[in-house]
């Protein structure tokens, strides 16, 4: 389960949310965990993540209509699930899948799509049937809802192009990856974002040499075959 933390990355803040009495815990929460996760060895990870999902729980309980904090809740379960059993962390997922399902129909637009970008994550990361829940066909179908939303998004964008990767799918892959090298970045979330546009420039790269070596496989293929013509 240790692929699923990816599906933690900063989700961008909604403008509905500035309205909210709930914002600044909103940000506390996305600037923890970027600190945790960017800055912390796995030790103090998994020591401090139990106590931030404690908190979104109660920030969700005390506001049922704040779909943000829905999400963050769902986010940071799906987080911790890389330290715990296989089993439990089965578990927690498809916690963190019913939540974002609960986030996504009532309001989809919160947090700019984030309860669709993560859900999509969850979907091609996760084992497919009968192990749990991963179907690629619907996690398509929710980063492309997502992107419609919000078509800046660095989340959705990098997520989606990582998805694509997974297609072997490289030629869109890296239009999506630059898509989220090139998105705004927060400038209440600038050193998360910083950390995520770098994550994005390395993937280009990495998907770039992928294609350069696809190519190069390609011709030394004809090569070989002519030749032994």
């Amino acid at each position: 389960m240790n692929k699923t933390t990816v599906v933690a990355f900063l989700i961008l803040a909604s403008n509905n949310l500035f309205a909210s009495n709930i914002l600044p815990e909103i940000n506390e929460i996305e600037s923890n965990w970027a600190n945790i996760y960017y800055s912390e060895n796995t030790t103090q990870q998994k020591k401090h993540y139990p106590a931030l999902i404690e908190k979104t729980k109660k920030l969700s309980e005390s506001h049922p209509e704040a779909m943000e904090a829905v999400i963050w809740h769902a986010i940071l379960i799906a987080t911790n699930a890389a330290y715990e059993s296989p089993f439990t962390a089965l578990e927690s997922i498809n916690t963190a899948k019913r939540l974002l399902e609960r986030s996504i129909t009532i309001k989809p637009d919160a947090l700019e799509g984030a309860g669709l970008v993560v859900l999509g994550t969850l979907y091609y990361m996760t084992p497919g049937w009968p192990i749990s829940f991963g179907n690629q066909d619907k996690a398509e179908s929710l980063f492309r809802r997502a992107l419609q939303i919000n078509p800046d998004s660095i989340d959705s964008n990098y997520f989606y192009a990582d998805f694509l990767l997974t297609q072997d799918d490289l030629k869109n892959a890296q239009i999506y990856f630059k898509r989220a090298v090139q998105s705004p970045t927060r400038p209440h979330q600038k050193f998360a974002d910083t950390q995520l546009k770098k994550e994005a420039l390395l993937a280009l790269k990495n998907t770039e040499f992928r294609k350069l070596e696809t190519g190069k496989n390609k011709f030394l293929s004809l090569f070989s075959s002519a030749n032994s013509q």
